[in-house]
């Protein structure tokens, strides 16, 4: 097993409070500290990525039920909640001498892994980043770079309310569809089974220990 990566969970995390925290733990990172992967359920909101646009909302603005923040991820409009897993890993690519299309699709492997786990068969589409299920998207891959370490990450549907998605147009793409685990499994995983399948893979691709720290600042939603 590889070098140690330090581990956080929470769940009910306001998404401003995760993105600062990213911001830091790459901050960090760059300085020469731990690298680390955040494993969130997000309080509900929409994430606009830099090739988004307000043209990517199917309803208008004032009619959302949850607030849209801007980022710097690639990618357009997803929505992040309850019953989505969402991983931030904060990873030196220099030091690890992996470019940025192949620490995405380093990502997409961790998490088709993680759904053959379940007896789910996860793929690839060329030119769509993330993972898919026959023709829905049941995860999304979005990233950000800066100097050598990555922020931002995946999102992976287990048992969400997917009606969220239908006031965006879900990462811009008009004609797919999302789905989830609890939609195509018989008898849907627990958050926690996902939660030990992505652990798993993610350590085997990424050669590492995953190791947990025992209380996390954001275990508990921030105020807007």
């Amino acid at each position: 097993m590889g070098a140690a990566i330090d581990l956080y969970q929470a769940t009910g995390v306001d998404y401003r409070a995760a993105l600062e925290w990213q911001r830091e733990a790459a901050a960090s990172v760059r300085a020469g500290g731990s690298e680390a992967l955040a494993l969130i359920e997000h309080a509900p909101v929409y994430t606009m990525g830099r090739r988004g646009g307000r043209e990517s909302l199917a309803v208008a603005p004032e009619a959302l039920r949850a607030p849209v923040v801007d980022v710097e991820r690639g990618g357009d409009i997803t929505w992040h909640g309850p019953g989505q897993l969402v991983g931030y890993p904060i990873i030196d690519l220099r030091a690890r001498e992996l470019r940025a299309g192949d620490y995405v699709h380093r990502l997409e492997r961790v998490l088709i892994d993680a759904l053959a786990a379940f007896d789910v068969d996860g793929r690839i589409v060329v030119g769509r980043p993330g993972v898919w299920v026959e023709d829905a998207k049941i995860a999304a891959v979005g990233v950000a770079i800066r100097g050598g370490v990555s922020m931002h990450g995946f999102a992976l549907n287990v048992a969400p309310d997917l009606a969220w998605f239908d006031d965006i147009v879900p990462c811009g793409l008009a004609d797919a569809r999302v789905t989830s685990l609890a939609r195509i499994v018989e008898s849907p995983p627990s958050i926690e089974r996902v939660v030990d399948a992505v652990r798993a893979a993610f350590e085997a691709h990424f050669d590492a220990r995953l190791v947990e720290v025992p209380s996390f600042a954001l275990d508990a939603a921030v105020p807007a």
